[in-house]
């Protein structure tokens, strides 16, 4: 049910519905309202059941194929959300712009009760399929929405809280949508909100190709949010707008039309072939923003497209010394064509490793494949792997597909859950790995393969060798090289490491502080699903937070709250971290120093120019010192 909606305001107006098809004033939102109105036109009856076939697996497949981009766009963010997913009973779904499910994963159980009422991959959730939904009805309304318990048109999805917001591509057509679904029982309190910051990751990344010969103008009132998944972005192809993000489009308040009927000269005062890549430009309006310019490729042909600049709302797993000479290590075994093995909990950054090791290894400028082996629906995980031929089966692609093995010639190949791969498919990688050659489904001819292997697991693989769930050659074939990720809650100095992440994400910037309270929680947290939860909730505060107000502990979630708080030092300087062999009071200056800068941070709000300033040393300086010391550990 909507916010502030009382499951027996919702069971009233169901009611006086279905009795004479009166609209029910204020007992349930505008949206559901206008979703039960279309519909009962489409001649849908609430007190039946849904008509649903699901398609075929060989239509499925096409499907899928049809959408991989969008897939693969949408990845890391479905599988960020699929870890909490889990931890909160749910499931994360990625649906095309029909409301066709390409995706759903999450957590076991309630997927099972799920697919009961047929949210699964293959079935349509339009509303003229399945009624008033948070997918059908999202896109529908052309908006994010959350359908909860009764507000859903039929009585069999009343099992459900689901929150769904629609994926639009730069051109602003939408091409999915994204939903996070749990029980009806359970207020998923900030679930729409996550997807909405999802979203904005998804469609910030949409304008990263394409449009190299285009000018790209990233922007915003506050300088800060450049770089970051709110900032504005408006594409022009000789002074004609042609694409724009949803938050560009806000800011100078263009409508749905302006895309092709309007030109640099009427959005902005100042000629587009003179400004500056670095500038500040204002509308019509007197609107001021600060800008970046990107211009064609044809004008900057002497250098190569600009990225985004690091940590601006990115934030990476940090590695200890040890790890980092492990790495150092497994590139030397990659450039030798020698597998490499990552081990380590979920969320410890396996594959934010894997990436680093391709970047640093001499397969650089060759391609970087990652196949998350537990995402991967199984009907489909044999042709995703090995491509197919022309005719290989009903509803094969015309001219085939290539397949991810056959995609990572020449670069990297990393198999993410490797456990979790399917012992039959295992056979068929083992003789990949021996023979160096992929013989795609329906064909007879093989086709040679050059890649270097990176295997990640969560799972203890010897154990599974050994229960017969993993197959022995295989193992010693990819595990020739093991390197151990640490989890969070080993890692020392958590308080600067939460303050570094914070800062990369663009709390600080925005005027977001941690109260001293809250980073001391934060930091004693154990963090069960390491980086990955301790980044997902960092993410989730900087979005929910008020600006230039100390985020205090009422704001962070339950379990957070309710972990046991660490001793505390009777002067208020935070939990003494000296090592076992040595006592507060005689710890070595260097540690003094390190621990009067943390304090400063500390009372600073997690403010390092604040902390710095009141220490009357450089920036730089104590973000330096502290990196350093969470490096050291």
């Amino acid at each position: 049910m909507s916010f502030g909606t009382a499951p027996h305001d919702v069971g009233a107006a169901r009611r006086r519905f279905l009795r004479d098809g009166a609209v029910p004033d204020d007992l349930v939102s505008r949206p559901i309202l206008r979703s039960w109105v279309r519909c009962a036109g489409l001649g849908l009856d609430m007190a039946a059941r849904p008509r649903v076939e699901p398609m075929t697996s060989s239509e499925l497949r096409e499907v899928c194929e049809r959408h991989q981009a969008l897939r693969q766009i949408c990845r890391p963010e479905v599988e960020a959300i699929h870890a909490d997913a889990k931890a909160t009973d749910s499931i994360v779904i990625l649906t095309d712009a029909s409301g066709i499910v390409l995706e759903s994963l999450g957590s076991a159980d309630f997927g099972e009760r799920a697919a009961r009422v047929a949210l699964k991959p293959g079935v349509t959730w339009s509303e003229s399929s399945t009624g008033t939904n948070a997918i059908g009805t999202a896109l529908a309304e052309g908006r994010p929405i959350e359908v909860r318990g009764g507000e859903h048109f039929f009585e069999p999805h009343h099992i459900l809280s689901c929150s769904a917001v629609p994926i639009r591509d730069a051109r602003g057509e939408v091409v999915g949508v994204l939903d996070l679904s749990g029980h009806a029982t359970v207020h998923h309190l900030h679930a729409l909100g996550l997807v909405r910051l999802a979203v904005d990751q998804i469609e910030h990344r949409f304008f990263e190709e394409g449009f190299e010969h285009c000018h790209v103008l990233r922007f915003h009132a506050d300088q800060a949010l450049l770089g970051t998944p709110r900032e504005g972005i408006l594409v022009f192809e000789d002074q004609r707008l042609v694409a724009t993000n949803r938050y560009g489009a806000a800011l100078l308040d263009l409508g749905p039309d302006a895309l092709a009927r309007q030109s640099f000269p009427q959005l902005f005062a100042a000629a587009l072939g003179r400004i500056e890549e670095r500038c500040k430009l204002r509308n019509h309006h007197g609107g001021e923003f600060h800008a970046r310019l990107c211009r064609p490729a044809r004008d900057v042909a002497a250098k190569s497209r600009p990225h985004r600049a690091a940590g601006q709302g990115v934030a990476e797993p940090r590695f200890d010394d040890a790890t980092l000479a492990s790495r150092r290590c497994a590139v030397r075994l990659l450039d030798a064509n020698i597998p490499v093995l990552l081990q380590g909990e979920t969320g410890a950054g396996k594959e934010v490793f894997a990436r680093q090791l391709h970047a640093h290894s001499g397969r650089r400028e060759r391609p970087f494949i990652a196949v998350n082996c537990a995402a991967l629906p199984e009907s489909l995980i044999e042709s995703e792997l090995f491509g197919y031929e022309d005719g290989a089966f009903t509803g094969a692609r015309r001219h085939g597909a290539t397949g991810l093995l056959r995609q990572a010639h020449g670069g990297i190949l990393f198999l993410d859950e490797i456990g979790d791969m399917p012992l039959g498919l295992q056979a068929r990688l083992l003789r990949v790995l021996q023979e160096r050659e992929v013989t795609p489904l329906g064909g007879g001819r093989s086709v040679p393969v050059d890649f270097a292997v990176i295997g990640a697991t969560h799972r203890d693989l010897r154990h599974l060798v050994a229960t017969g769930a993993f197959r022995s050659d295989l193992y010693f074939r990819i595990a020739q090289y093991t390197v151990d990720l640490p989890a969070v809650r080993a890692l020392p100095d958590r308080d600067a490491l939460i303050l570094t992440l914070w800062e990369q994400l663009g709390g600080a910037q925005i005027g977001v502080t941690l109260a001293p309270e809250s980073l001391q929680l934060l930091a004693h947290y154990d963090w069960p699903g390491n980086f990955r939860q301790l980044v997902g909730v960092l993410r989730a505060l900087v979005v929910l937070a008020e600006p230039n107000d100390p985020l205090t502990p009422d704001r962070l979630p339950s379990e957070i709250r309710g972990a046991p708080a660490p001793a505390v030092q009777p002067g208020g300087a935070g939990p003494c971290i000296a090592p076992a062999a040595m006592s507060c009071e005689t710890m070595r200056l260097d540690d003094m120093t390190t621990q009067t800068m943390r304090q400063a941070l500390a009372t600073s709000g997690g403010n390092v120019s604040a902390a710095a300033r009141r220490l009357g040393i450089n920036r730089s300086t104590l973000y330096r010192r502290l990196l350093s010391k969470t490096v050291e550990g």
